[in-house]
């Protein structure tokens, strides 16, 4: 058993404090070294409007973007609770990524790969996995092989793979993770989902987070902060989880008596009373409701 000192700082409250600062970036390496598959080195963070801190953002994503040593952009998200349009906003995540880093003048040649790393705490839909990746491949529709690109480059022919240039999507489903972590990928999704690390890890990146991400090495101020977030996205999950059961269940008994329709309109109102109750603001229950402001503020 580990003692007070082998607390660890959640991933999500690292990654906006802690990782972007130079001094930890062999944390950050090495959580993109073993979820991308290769070594990666980061050589600066960039900023974007995601990166941005708002009333609400304990809630939502946490981004982080950086550029690796071979130019490359990386896009990393925490996501605590569900959201409408998830895979939509992660291709404009990147797409904005790709054109951001193009400029007037420029050949398509500086068009740089894109990798958006998702860490989902919620459940995105069906999948016996905890980890997908989403890759653009050229597919042969009657041969099954996969198209190589030739290209001329300083005089001479070289072959690229749609691997090299097209953005890569991974998705991890933390809370489908059950295994005993064996892998330097399933400590880190262990860590994810619940903070522990092993003493004895080798794994890139978690060695370092154990002196780094110590939540007894955090100021007074700093570990209150943190306890506050804690504290909200818990509310929230509950809050989130409640309504959306309860909602469910009036929604059931009022279709049954009074048509389905009317039924669902009840049940969202109820979702809507159960979050402004319980501190979310109006535009954070129009938000996870799909109801409009004016419509929230008519249910207050």
């Amino acid at each position: 058993m580990g003692g007070l000192k082998d607390r660890y700082i959640r991933f999500d409250w690292a990654i906006k404090r802690l990782l972007r600062q130079k001094a930890n970036f062999d944390v950050l390496e090495g959580f993109l070294t073993v979820f991308i598959g290769e070594e990666v080195k980061i050589v600066e963070i960039l900023e974007s409007e995601g990166n941005q801190q708002t009333p609400d953002d304990k809630f939502n994503r946490v981004d982080i973007k950086a550029r690796n040593s071979k130019g490359e952009i990386i896009l990393v998200e925490v996501q605590n609770t569900s959201e409408l349009y998830y895979l939509e906003r992660i291709l404009y995540g990147v797409a904005k990524a790709i054109t951001e880093h193009i400029h007037l003048g420029d050949t398509y040649k500086e068009v740089k790969k894109v990798y958006s790393i998702s860490i989902l705490y919620f459940d995105i839909g069906k999948g016996a996995d905890y980890l997908y990746v989403g890759q653009n491949k050229f597919i042969g529709v009657h041969t099954n092989d996969q198209l190589v690109i030739t290209a001329k480059e300083k005089g001479a022919l070289v072959q690229k793979s749609p691997a090299e240039i097209f953005p890569e999507y991974i998705l991890v489903r933390v809370n489908e993770f059950d295994k005993v972590a064996v892998t330097p990928l399933e400590e880190w999704v262990a860590y994810l989902k619940s903070g522990v690390i092993k003493e004895n890890t080798t794994a890139p990146g978690l060695q370092e987070a154990r002196k780094k991400l110590q939540y007894y090495s955090m100021t007074d101020a700093e570990r209150y902060a943190y306890d506050e977030h804690l504290n909200a996205v818990m509310i929230q999950n509950d809050v989130l989880g409640n309504a959306r059961e309860e909602g469910l269940a009036e929604g059931r008994a009022e279709g049954l008596t009074q048509g389905r329709a009317e039924g669902r309109a009840e049940a969202k109102k109820d979702i809507v009373k159960s979050m402004l109750s319980n501190g979310l603001s109006v535009e954070q229950a129009a938000k996870y409701s799909g109801l409009t402001v004016e419509e929230v503020e008519s249910i207050k």
